[in-house]
């Protein structure tokens, strides 16, 4: 009884150590994540120096060599991973000046892989599409596009977002603009369909008219703020003027005021250039070949500099291996990190990585994905695994309560199906999360917007992301069991009336924008 009763101390005691520096650890990390970031200084390095990291750029290159020097400056093995190709360009500068009937300068910028204008740039009138009855009209208008630049965005209503409007019209006054607005977006929409093109059709048959070039307007619904996406033209610039200045633009031709424009936007052709993830990881002792991934893209549009898409991400995950690697340097499992290139064109990245390393992939433990915004992590979802609370419970309840408490979870939750990159992972069946962030206004203010810049990142939630990342991560890699993969059966959807299924696989686009 003596031996059973020492027997029974000791292992108290064990299990008393091994929570004492499990606590330790996780105050550790707490800490240097609070008293000794280093998120607004990579920031400012990436966001600043480096910019926009669209594929197939030269930025998006230094950012990959950049995070690699980081990563091996900290101790942390790190590599470039080719996984395909893609069209090489590089922005130049955008001029755009109105020169009559009036001289103002313009905003707004060249949409990405663009061809060039000549130096001199290229002066043209700049005329709107017409309203026709039927395609034949159209078609009848068309030569009139001919050495002219052609308006193809509706005329916005209001440059006021309708949370203005809630704030400071009448409610007859507000009313009385969405009537408006809903009248005249209805009319846009059926004399596009009349023309026998769409938004997207539309640009290749202005350009095979003779078109001197393409301009648009995609009003995000904030004040000063445009989605930047790519252009649809071969050989004539595409460009998109900020709200006010398209309106402006608008007007006058609608005047028949003739608007002169002149611009001048420089770009290069870089040919078909690699694309690449950059990985790197703090090697397992115990159990080397099982692993806990962090996850971000670190690719973005260049319309601003890629601050909270995905910018913020790319800061959590390096942060936090740079903590780890500092406080855990010989985690029980292998911790590894991938900035993924290509998610923009559609998960490429993190879905080239999957398919070419399934072992990887069959012996993941937990993948923590963030990506969408600057905020807080207030969503977390068991993604469609059956135990997910099992696990992901034990490890959020290390994470102190003034982060948790922000944050409302779902279990077991639906599989993701897209989105962003931790849908690549459970497709493959593998236990990935996505760390869903409190918006900051994120779909109308910084989501592929030109304003996605650094002034945009809240650091002190940034920080808050990095704790939860850090100590998941360490739970996740010293937890003695190994994670459930048992997946929940799907309800039936609302949408079909049937049973949802489990996504499955999609494969990485290998090469493009050629």
């Amino acid at each position: 009884m003596k031996n059973s009763t020492l027997f029974f101390c000791a292992l108290l005691w064990s299990v008393f150590q091994l929570h004492a520096q499990e606590q330790s650890i996780i105050d550790q990390i707490i800490e240097e994540a609070n008293s000794n970031s280093q998120l607004e200084q990579l920031g400012q390095e990436l966001m600043d120096g480096i910019g926009p990291r669209l594929v197939g750029t030269p930025q998006m290159q230094q950012a990959n060599d950049w995070a690699v020097a980081k990563y091996q400056k900290w101790g942390i093995e790190a590599r470039n991973e080719a996984y395909g190709t893609w069209r090489g360009w590089e922005r130049g500068i955008t001029h755009i000046d109105m020169i009559a009937p009036r001289i103002q300068s313009l905003k707004g910028t060249q949409l990405a892989w663009n061809p060039s204008t000549p130096k001199k740039g290229v002066t043209a009138e700049a005329i709107i599409l017409p309203m026709v009855s039927d395609s034949t009209e159209f078609a009848q208008w068309l030569p009139n596009v001919k050495g002219k630049f052609v308006l193809v965005s509706k005329l916005e209503q209001t440059g006021r977002p309708d949370y203005n409007w809630e704030e400071f019209a009448t409610e007859e006054s507000f009313e009385k603009m969405k009537a408006q607005r809903e009248k005249a977006n209805k009319a846009w929409q059926e004399n596009m369909r009349n023309t026998g093109y769409t938004s997207r059709t539309i640009h290749v048959a202005l350009e095979e008219a003779g078109a001197a070039g393409i301009i648009q307007s995609y009003w995000s619904k904030g004040f000063g703020v445009n989605k930047i996406f790519s252009a649809r033209t071969k050989k004539i610039p595409t460009l998109d003027l900020e709200l006010e200045d398209y309106s402006l633009v608008y007007r006058l031709s609608a005047r028949g005021q003739k608007p002169m424009l002149k611009i001048n936007a420089q770009s290069k052709e870089l040919g078909e250039v690699q694309t690449f993830n950059t990985i790197a990881e703090i090697k397992g002792s115990e159990k080397p070949d099982e692993y806990v991934i962090l996850s971000a893209h670190f690719d973005s549009w260049d319309g601003g500099t890629g601050a909270t898409d995905n910018g913020t991400g790319t800061l959590v995950m390096m942060e936090a291996m740079r903590i780890l690697k500092k406080f855990v340097p010989n985690p029980k499992r292998t911790i590894l990190v991938g900035h993924w290139g290509g998610e923009e064109q559609g998960l490429n990245g993190s879905r080239a990585f999957v398919e070419d390393h399934p072992d990887i992939v069959d012996n993941v433990q937990a993948v923590f994905n963030q990506d969408n915004g600057t905020g807080r992590v207030v969503r977390i979802s068991g993604q469609g695994f059956l135990n997910s609370y099992d696990y992901l419970g034990r490890w959020l309840y290390k994470v102190p309560q003034d982060i948790t408490k922000h944050i409302e979870t779902d279990f077991p939750g639906t599989p993701g199906r897209g989105g962003s990159d931790y849908a690549s992972f459970v497709a493959m069946g593998a236990p990935a999360f996505g760390l869903s962030s409190l918006s900051w206004s994120y779909w109308n203010y910084t989501w592929h917007t030109n304003r996605d810049t650094y002034d945009k990142i809240v650091f002190d939630d940034v920080r808050n992301n990095v704790i939860l990342t850090a100590i998941l991560t360490y739970m996740a890699s010293e937890d003695p069991e190994k994670t459930s993969r048992e997946k929940r059966v799907l309800p039936i959807s609302p949408r079909t009336g049937e049973q949802m299924q489990w996504p499955t696989p999609r494969p990485a686009r290998r090469n493009g924008g050629m």
